[in-house]
């Protein structure tokens, strides 16, 4: 909480002893200072709930953002690629565009816009370039990155997209749903159909929208002011008040959550998913995630859990399994695992075989498959056109899981890794015992010699006790 608190300090000195424009006029330029911090406001709302700046990423790089002052909470970033330099060569100015401009990446963020006359920030957090018309040039709540705020509408046309690019929620005709990366394979692995229990969603009448609604939920719409869906929130039907806001965001792990500012703190407010092993990839590639609470161990027995790593493997997107050999043999090795089915096994499509062998023969035979499940009882054969990730363990033995592991070009896979790393400390440890048998057969060579030992008499001292101890170890 102590940096959190350090942040929320230098936020609000900075807002108490600086004039904050509301409003960024043509003509407009402003550098950011390198005794800022973190954040580096430029435009606040005229609530002064909201404020617009520079947020610094990776200690010397920015973006622009829109942040929740009291909380320090960014809503919006504008996300370049490549992120602008926190130096004073860097500038944020407004002439009818509002444009971040970098000398080494020159423009590297613009809102592209001809003929604007001022920036505003509303008091919902939407960001806009206006003229003199009723509807803005540009705003911010159509380019949402992670996060999806109160009252603002999230169409079809639009993604939420979690910051490591691996996760996006989109909307289909008549359901909304969570998708994983796989390059150009996108995986859907959570989805949420509309109940249509208000309004019913009306062919031609155009796609649905969604929205978080202020009295807590949220919900899918058509034409009717009514929603055709609702997911309600903890803070459903809760009396709101005007300090009391609202968001949804995709996280990094995948998950949909809602979140409730009480006036003082944000509050977990809603999760799209609740149990850990319905996450995309819980215990990372080749990883075996058992529900109940017993945690994450790997598809492969002999390989230990590591919570920050992959079991084998790695984060492949893609990759031929049959072009090509190293050394003679194929591109990878087979593990096979029983007790296992694939996560979202419900929105997998899968045929129907009748053997096991049939169902490891649909993948063995094809280049692009990295693994087949198959359930002896159905006769429902998984096929896997995508890297193997976190399996779900059942208990069932009739559930039965065949899986490609990529073996590398240099180093082996990474059982070997492990084994050759055990073998180079045995070598080591063999070096030093040789040493030590020669310094002490030298030693007694010298004794009847009647040589003096010089440095050996320390031989016996701590620091040789030292090395012993080490080998024991």
């Amino acid at each position: 909480m102590l940096p959190t608190i350090l942040l929320l300090l230098s936020f609000e000195a900075c807002f108490a002893t600086t004039s904050i424009p509301q409003e960024l006029h043509i003509g407009f330029s402003v550098s950011p200072q390198s005794s800022t911090a973190s954040f580096q406001p430029v435009l606040g709302d005229p609530s002064g709930n909201f404020s617009l700046g520079f947020l610094r990423k990776n200690h010397n790089q920015l973006a622009l953002a829109v942040v929740h002052v009291a909380s320090s909470e960014p809503f919006w970033t504008s996300s370049p690629a490549p992120l602008a330099s926190w130096a004073d060569t860097t500038t944020l100015f407004f002439n009818g565009s509002l444009v971040l401009s970098d000398p080494k990446t020159r423009v590297s963020w613009s809102t592209s816009t001809n003929g604007g006359e001022r920036v505003a920030l509303l008091n919902n957090s939407n960001l806009q370039v206006q003229n003199n018309k009723e509807t803005p040039l540009w705003e911010s709540f159509h380019f949402p990155g992670n996060t999806l705020v109160q009252n603002q509408n999230f169409t079809a046309d639009m993604s939420l997209v979690s910051s490591n690019g691996f996760y996006s929620l989109r909307l289909g005709e008549d359901f909304m749903g969570l998708y994983e990366n796989h390059g150009e394979e996108q995986l859907l692995y959570w989805k949420h159909t509309a109940l249509e229990a208000k309004a019913e969603i009306k062919q031609g009448e155009g796609p649905i929208h969604a929205r978080v609604n202020p009295e807590g939920y949220l919900g899918m719409y058509q034409t009717s002011a009514k929603p055709v869906d609702v997911e309600k929130f903890n803070s459903f039907q809760q009396p709101y008040t005007t300090a009391s806001f609202l968001f949804i965001r995709l996280e990094l792990d995948g998950n949909l959550k809602g979140y409730y500012w009480d006036g003082s703190k944000w509050l977990l407010n809603y999760q799209a998913i609740t149990e850990t092993c319905e996450l995309p990839r819980p215990c990372g590639s080749y990883g075996l995630c058992t529900p109940g609470g017993s945690g994450c161990s790997c598809l492969d027995n002999r390989t230990r859990f590591e919570p920050d790593g992959d079991c084998l493997g790695g984060d492949e997107v893609s990759g031929d399994l049959c072009g090509g050999v190293i050394g003679g043999n194929s591109k990878y090795w087979v593990l096979r695992r029983s007790g296992v089915e694939p996560p979202h096994k419900e929105l997998l499509g899968h045929v129907t075989t009748s053997s096991l062998a049939e169902c490891e023969g649909l993948c063995e035979n094809n280049c692009s498959c990295w693994g087949a499940l198959y359930n002896n009882g159905s006769g429902f054969c998984y096929v896997l056109d995508y890297p193997v990730q976190t399996m779900v363990g059942t208990g069932d033995g009739s559930k039965l899981g065949y899986f490609k592991v990529r073996k590398e070009e240099r180093g082996g896979n990474r059982v070997g890794v492990r084994v050759g790393v055990v073998g180079t400390v045995l070598v080591g440890i063999v070096v030093i015992i040789g040493v030590m048998v020669w310094v002490m057969r030298r030693k007694g060579v010298e004794e009847e010699e009647g040589v003096s030992p010089g440095p050996y008499k320390n031989l016996g001292s701590a620091s040789f006790r030292s090395i012993e101890m080490c080998n024991k170890e």
